[in-house]
């Protein structure tokens, strides 16, 4: 669900064919993971069976990236991209497997997008943090920063996370269109997403209606501004967006504001960081979590009240992420953070680009 930059490229051409680009690059990273929600035996802290996971585990991805173009005699570029990734969490080896295909056909500023789409809110400018990861520590600890992940069950990453269309890494993705523009300081992108309804019997019935999804943001650039707003509408329950963040860079500084009403959950953030010695950097960030409305509770929607539910996730949360560029494209990473149901994650560990 991370932005990636292409950059070893191998020129392929034939006679009376125009050249095309296949780019293959990718990054590595591996370190220790410490979260206290993890347990053995019995259940963890909130009352949920225990998955057997140790509180502190190695944790590591390998991703290799594949984009492929090429040009038209009009000038049009048409090309595709896919990964490979293996991931290794919570105690648990993985090994590599392949993503659904994204192409795309692109003209000066526009872009029209198909497949495993980007998805439009995932790539709103100012809604991760600019780390390695695009969170905190090594792994990004699910984006609990970020204001449009709500309503967690479990731990981060459960429950109302995630809840939009994305670049999948290691899945099909959404299977569905986007537009993207650029000019000047000036971006925009509107994404759709439609799944096929589950159906039964012969004829068919209806059993569930699928996940249909409309998205778009608008961002501007200015000076030492950005400012971005992006909203999300679906026909699944608790899924609508509308979200909001300004930046200013200063120098060696910087800071941001964002707030999100995630169909009904309001929540605000503010960031900060700055820049030290010859390669270090600072992150620091704090965002609150409103609750969820008591007719929303009685409609089925999880309760985030942690009088209610220990995990719930209403409340104040906050984090903290250090890096220190060793050259080369390698940098050594370090965060924390803690959530307001007193999940407490902790990592350290280098990364590599290729």
């Amino acid at each position: 669900m991370k932005k990636v930059l292409f950059a070893t490229t191998a020129l392929i051409a034939t006679a009376g064919v125009a050249a095309a680009d296949v780019t293959i690059s990718g990054y590595g990273r591996f370190g220790l993971d410490y979260n206290n929600a993890n347990a053995n035996t019995g259940v963890n802290k909130w009352g949920y069976a225990a998955t057997g996971a140790s509180k502190t585990n190695l944790t590591s991805r390998l991703r290799l990236n594949f984009d492929m173009s090429t040009e038209t005699d009009a000038g049009v570029t048409l090309g595709a991209q896919f990964r490979v990734q293996a991931d290794s969490d919570n105690g648990e080896a993985g090994t590599g497997g392949w993503n659904g295909a994204r192409f795309y056909a692109s003209y000066g500023g526009f872009e029209l997008g198909v497949g495993n789409i980007y998805g439009a809110i995932e790539w709103a400018p100012l809604v991760y943090l600019d780390t390695r990861s695009s969170g905190v520590g090594i792994t990004g600890m699910n984006d609990a920063h970020a204001v449009i992940n709500v309503n967690a069950e479990n731990g981060a990453g459960g429950g109302e996370y995630y809840n939009w269309d994305y670049y999948s890494s290691t899945g099909s993705g959404a299977n569905g269109v986007e537009v993207m523009y650029s000019a000047g300081g000036f971006s925009g992108h509107l994404s759709y997403s439609e799944q096929n309804d589950e159906v039964i019997g012969d004829p068919a019935v209806l059993v569930e209606e699928g996940t249909r999804r409309t998205a778009a943001f608008v961002s501007y650039n200015w000076s030492n501004w950005i400012v971005t707003l992006a909203a999300q509408d679906s026909n699944q329950e608790w899924e609508d967006k509308l979200f909001f963040a300004i930046q200013g860079d200063f120098g060696q500084y910087w800071a941001k504001a964002a707030i999100a009403d995630n169909d009904g959950i309001k929540k605000y953030g503010l960031y900060g960081g700055m820049d030290f010695g010859a390669a270090s950097s600072l992150v620091l960030w704090v965002n609150h979590e409103d609750k969820v409305s008591s007719s929303d509770v009685a409609n089925g929607r999880y309760n985030n009240d942690r009088a209610v539910n220990a995990d719930g996730t209403a409340g104040t949360a906050y984090g903290v992420n250090y890096s220190y560029d060793l050259g080369g494209g390698a940098s050594f990473e370090a965060g924390a953070q803690r959530l307001p149901n007193k999940q407490t994650q902790v990592q350290a560990g280098v990364y590599f680009s290729f």
